[in-house]
């Protein structure tokens, strides 16, 4: 174990170490794992120890960019309680993944441009101190997976993902997914670009597709798609249903 030290208000405070059971899980799985904790010399009243979900998320000011941490759940696993001088103590915890956690991880790869975390926060003597992140890898739901595979076997090349500050209808979250592609094959033909976000419940998801024919997005060629796949679907009802979304998009922009 490594034990990272939380300080006190006073003293030399308390060491912490948080262990993931598994640190790869999936939308709607739940995350396992333990709060290792031990005292020095002193007596401590601990006010609670808690686990937030943390994302690194780009936010724009005006023509500003710049990118800031958010935490997107918080839960308290321990306390309060009296930690007495030198006691160590261990408190396992399971926490449900939210649905609409964002993907930052393929195929037991991390996804560029993603950064999520599980960081341990420590009430201490009226005092708050966070530890270090440890890397949380959220990889996709099979409905997911399906249309991710369907784009790549479209000719689509990965170009980056991130994560974009704001609400989108039926979300719940204050940011949402960006994933990049570059255009192949028969759609290089009617854009160059493509972004795809998933906002994922917990029998069906909705799929968004914005398409750009200059490449550039926000500008005036910009055109949308939005459609669901149900965790039911088999991988070719997911691959229609994207054809679908791709062809709508097309044919608005008279691209066909």
């Amino acid at each position: 174990m490594v034990f990272r030290k939380l300080k006190a208000a006073f003293g030399a405070g308390v060491e912490v170490d948080t262990v993931l059971q598994n640190s790869n899980v999936r939308p709607g799985e739940i995350l396992r794992g333990q709060v290792n904790f031990r005292s020095s010399s002193s007596d401590y009243k601990v006010e609670g120890i808690f686990i937030d979900f943390t994302a690194v998320v780009e936010v724009e000011s005006g023509d500003n960019e710049y990118k800031t941490t958010f935490s997107f759940l918080r839960q308290q696993v321990a306390g309060p309680f009296q930690l007495a001088a030198g006691a160590a103590h261990s408190t396992p915890f399971e926490i449900p993944v939210p649905w609409e956690t964002p993907i930052s991880a393929i195929g037991g790869h991390p996804l560029h441009g993603m950064k999520l975390g599980v960081a341990t926060e420590l009430a201490l003597a009226g005092a708050v101190d966070k530890g270090d992140l440890d890397p949380l890898f959220v990889n996709p739901l099979p409905a997911q997976d399906y249309v991710i595979r369907a784009l790549d076997g479209m000719g689509f090349r990965f170009k980056k993902a991130d994560l974009e500050r704001g609400t989108l209808h039926g979300s719940t979250m204050p940011f949402f997914q960006e994933i990049e592609y570059y255009a192949g094959h028969e759609w290089g033909r009617h854009f160059n670009e493509l972004e795809l976000t998933f906002l994922a419940g917990p029998n069906a998801m909705d799929v968004i597709l914005e398409a750009d024919k200059r490449g550039s997005f926000g500008g005036s060629h910009d055109t949308y798609s939005r459609f669901t796949v149900r965790y039911t679907d088999n991988p070719a009802q997911a691959d229609q249903a994207l054809r679908g979304g791709l062809q709508a998009m097309a044919q608005k922009r008279g691209w066909f």
